[in-house]
This record gives structure tokens, C-alpha cells and sequence, in this order.
């Protein structure tokens, strides 16, 4: 009879040596960390994923980055392509999802098939845990403000005591349900979309009413200028999607039987359809108000009884978001190699994201740093998808998922001293590409000489997806379980 006493390394050894608690329902913390989930405990549909994929994604981020297009000196017509292309990268969030039943693990184990497992420590190190935590940093500076004019309109001054009291209580939200896991985001998200699709077709209502809908700048964009805003564009858009490089975190529940077009599909319409319609929104916005401060702008627009509780849906949504960041950062922790449970791994990201967010809201500019630093993001995020959107097609989604727990010098995907040489070169290879062509904090040779179009995003996916597929087969296509 299985134990129900959480084991402290939960999560970290053989699938093969160690009997498993029940994973539990919503409002009962999960047991499993990073190990193999057995298919008696296998359980939903593929349809559940939309929900989750969708609360996190009517967003007032998206918001603001939709009305940042126009701002760039875009027409309303050229933004709207933007969104639409730029979201289209869900489909490889989506692709990346199919792998999680596959093999019943996660992300940050299931890349163990792709960089080995010493090579993956330090993937998860630097791509499932550092980006993740500057991410929730910056998402709840975000909620943080809002909630901050949210508490001067009950008349109470947001001193320096009053903000820590806010960002605490915030994060204190957000981690709970992270701490809790998979069953409770899965039970939570579907009325938390309900809620915050109602409160965004009413603000969709009073948008509408004041866009412009033949808005065009007073000077319109040409030519190598022109390419250059729209490509920058779209990997503004196309970061948010590529930032899910965990996707198969939330459906390695799901029976390994379950189809992977739905998987897919359910994943990618989840993050595809709130992100278009939200960034449209914002971009009609940008045609009325002045986005340059969203908040009082669309002030201006919406009724006065509503503002409060739009307020309340911006730091809603930015809880949502946040709890599946801090989900998977604490996955990847785990992945790390720290010998810890989940829960207390969720625990250390938002340890360590609070005190990064109430550094930066209350004694420095640190956050605007960050936030710089994560617009290059892209240029590891792209590489990253790439390799592993390729490993699952070369594999035909074939994982062995308790021979990924197996971290042995002797185990299937040790690869030489602990890595895979070929995913390591691949990642390298298209990091280093997309570097050149980058222009953002700094420009790049290969940018200046185009005479700034910025093609980081696609030539570091070409580059890392054909170098993978190449140095892959020249050991020979890979068996299920290799």
C-alpha cells in the first residue's frame, strides 16, 4: 500500500524504486514532483487545458503590449496582422504539451531526452528557473500597481508599508495555488476565465465605442523601416508564447492515450484566441487614449463604477499567470538537482521573486533593468522551443518516461559525461545566430548591416531545429526510450 506521508525527496528518485502517494484532488496539495505519474493516476480531458491556457492570458500585459504597436508608429490594420502572426507561436506551445502524456513528466525532465542529464541542470537552471523567476518578479510589480491605485481609491496612502502589505498579499495568493498544484489550477482556472472574459467584454465595449477604426499615423512607416517595426513586432508578441517552454507541466495528467491534436489544439486556442482578442483590444485603445499609461487612459473610457473592479481583474489575471510560472519554476528546481519537495521549491521561487519585485518597486530601478534584460529572452527562448519541438517530431513523441528519472552514469540519456552533445551544440549554435541578428538593448552585426531588421527569432529557431535534426541523426534516429 502506497505511503501518504509526502516523502521530502518527493519527486526526485527512480520511478522504478520508490512507491507514490495519490497525486490528490484540487484543495489538497500535490505529491508529485518531478517523477513519473503512473497511468492509474492518469485522469481528464484534453478540453480542461483551454482554461488554464486562457486565464493566464487575458492579461493586462497583453493589453499594453497591443496598444505598444501603435505606439511604435504602426496602423491599426498593420497591428492587428502583427498580433495574429506574433501568436501563432501557441501552436509550438502547443506542440510542446503533447510530450507531458507521452511520457508522464514534465518539461524540465522530459529535456533530459534532449541535453542529457547534466546538461539539462543547467537548461533548467537558466531557461525553467531564472527567466521564470524575473518573469514573476515583473508580473507582480505589474499587479502591485494596479492593486496600489486600487487601495488609494478606498482613500488609504500607499506608503512604503502599505506596498510591502500589497505585494505580500499578492504573492501570498499566487503561491498558494501553486503550492497546491495541478488538480487546483485545473478546478480554478475555468471561473477565473469566466470572470475575467466578463470583465474584459466590458471593457471591450467601451473600447470599441472610441476606436478609431481608420487610425493611421501622421507618418506612416516605410520600406527597411517599416520591416524593421514589424518584425520587432512580432517577436514582442511571439515572446509570450515561447515563454511556455513548460507546457507539458500541465497535461502530463492526462492519459497517455489522450489525443495529441487535442493536447495541442486545446493548448495553443487557449493562449491563441484571449491573447489576439486582449492585444486587439489594446491596439484599438492606443487609437483613442494615450497607452503610454494604459491605466489612466482607458480611465477615460470606462465608466466610473467599473474602474474598481478592473482593477481587481488586473491583479486576478496576474495571479493567474503567476501561479503557473511559480509551478514550473518550482519544477525546475526541482530539476536542478535540490533534493526538496515541490511545494517548498514554489516556496524559494516566490522567496526569491519578492524580494526582487519589493527591491525594485521600493529602493531601485532594478525592475526596469530586468525587464530590459528579458526582451533578449527571446534570443534563448526561440533556440530552446526549437530543439524541443524537433526532439518530438524526430521521436514521434515516443518517451520513456521512467527512464527519464533515471540520472545514472549508466541511464539511456546520460549521453557522454552527462550531456548530449548534440543539444548542446543546437541550443549554442541557434543562441548564438540569434544574438547576432538581435536588435534591442544592442544591435548585432548582422541587424546593422540589414539596416536594423531584428530576424533573432527566426533564424535562431531554423538554425537550432536543423542543427538538432542533423547532429540527432547522424547518431542515428532516435528509439523510443533513447
Amino acid at each position: 500500500m502506497a505511503s501518504t506521508i509526502p516523502d521530502p525527496h518527493e519527486g526526485t528518485r527512480d520511478a522504478h524504486t520508490k512507491e507514490r502517494a495519490p497525486s490528490g484532488g484540487a484543495g489538497r496539495i500535490e505529491a508529485h514532483g518531478i517523477d513519473h505519474i503512473p497511468e492509474h493516476e492518469r485522469h481528464g480531458r484534453p478540453r480542461r487545458l483551454f482554461a488554464v491556457w486562457a486565464a493566464a492570458n487575458v492579461t493586462y500585459l497583453s493589453l499594453v503590449i497591443g496598444g505598444a504597436l501603435i505606439l511604435m508608429g504602426l496602423t491599426l490594420a498593420q497591428a492587428l496582422a502583427v498580433i495574429v502572426v506574433g501568436n501563432l507561436f501557441w501552436g509550438l506551445t502547443g506542440l510542446l504539451a503533447i510530450s507531458g502524456p507521452a511520457a508522464g513528466a514534465p518539461s524540465e525532465v522530459i529535456t533530459r531526452a534532449m541535453f542529457g542529464i547534466r546538461g539539462n541542470r543547467l537548461n533548467n537552471a537558466v531557461v525553467g528557473w531564472m527567466i521564470s523567476v524575473c518573469y514573476f518578479a515583473l508580473n507582480l510589480a505589474a499587479a502591485a500597481t494596479a492593486a496600489f491605485s486600487l487601495v488609494e481609491q478606498t482613500g488609504v496612502t500607499a506608503t512604503t508599508g502599505v506596498k510591502t502589505v500589497v505585494v505580500l498579499a499578492i504573492a501570498a495568493l499566487t503561491l498558494a495555488i501553486g503550492v497546491y498544484g495541478h488538480a487546483t489550477i485545473v478546478k480554478l482556472y475555468l471561473p477565473i476565465t469566466l470572470a475575467l472574459t466578463a470583465v474584459f467584454a466590458v471593457v471591450a465595449v467601451a473600447v470599441v465605442r472610441h476606436t478609431d477604426f481608420a487610425y493611421a499615423p501622421a507618418a506612416p512607416l516605410t520600406g527597411t523601416e517599416l520591416w524593421a517595426v514589424l518584425l520587432a513586432g512580432v517577436t514582442l508578441i511571439g515572446a509570450g508564447p515561447l515563454s511556455y517552454t513548460t507546457s507539458a507541466d500541465f497535461s502530463r495528467y492526462l492519459p497517455r492515450t489522450a489525443s495529441a491534436k487535442a493536447i495541442a489544439g486545446w493548448t495553443a486556442l487557449g493562449g491563441f484566441l484571449p491573447s489576439v482578442a486582449v492585444c486587439s483590444l489594446g491596439a484599438f485603445a492606443a487609437t483613442a487614449v494615450d497607452m503610454t499609461d494604459p491605466q489612466s487612459g482607458l480611465r477615460t473610457v470606462l465608466p466610473g463604477w467599473f474602474h474598481p473592479v478592473f482593477l481587481l481583474a488586473l491583479v486576478l489575471g496576474t495571479i493567474a499567470i503567476n501561479a503557473l510560472t511559480a509551478y514550473s519554476a518550482g519544477l525546475a528546481l526541482q530539476a536542478v538537482g535540490l533534493r526538496i519537495r515541490r511545494s517548498l521549491s514554489v516556496l524559494a521561487d516566490g522567496a526569491a521573486a519578492v524580494s526582487l519585485t519589493l527591491y525594485g518597486l521600493l529602493v531601485s530601478d532594478f525592475l526596469d533593468t530586468v525587464g530590459n534584460v528579458l526582451q533578449l529572452t527571446v534570443v534563448l527562448l526561440g533556440p530552446a522551443v526549437a530543439v524541443y519541438a524537433t526532439d518530438i517530431l524526430l521521436r514521434r513523441n515516443r518517451y520513456d518516461g521512467p527512464a527519464l528519472t533515471d540520472e545514472t552514469p549508466g541511464g539511456p540519456f546520460w549521453y557522454t559525461a552527462g550531456v548530449n552533445t548534440a543539444g548542446a551544440l543546437a541550443l549554442g549554435g541557434g543562441v548564438t545566430v540569434a544574438a547576432l541578428c538581435v536588435d534591442t538593448l544592442y544591435t548585432g552585426p548582422v541587424a546593422r548591416a540589414l539596416g536594423g531588421l531584428d530576424l533573432s527569432l527566426p533564424a535562431g529557431i531554423v538554425v537550432s531545429s536543423a542543427l538538432y535534426a542533423i547532429l540527432m541523426r547522424s547518431k542515428g534516429l532516435p528509439r523510443e526510450g533513447e
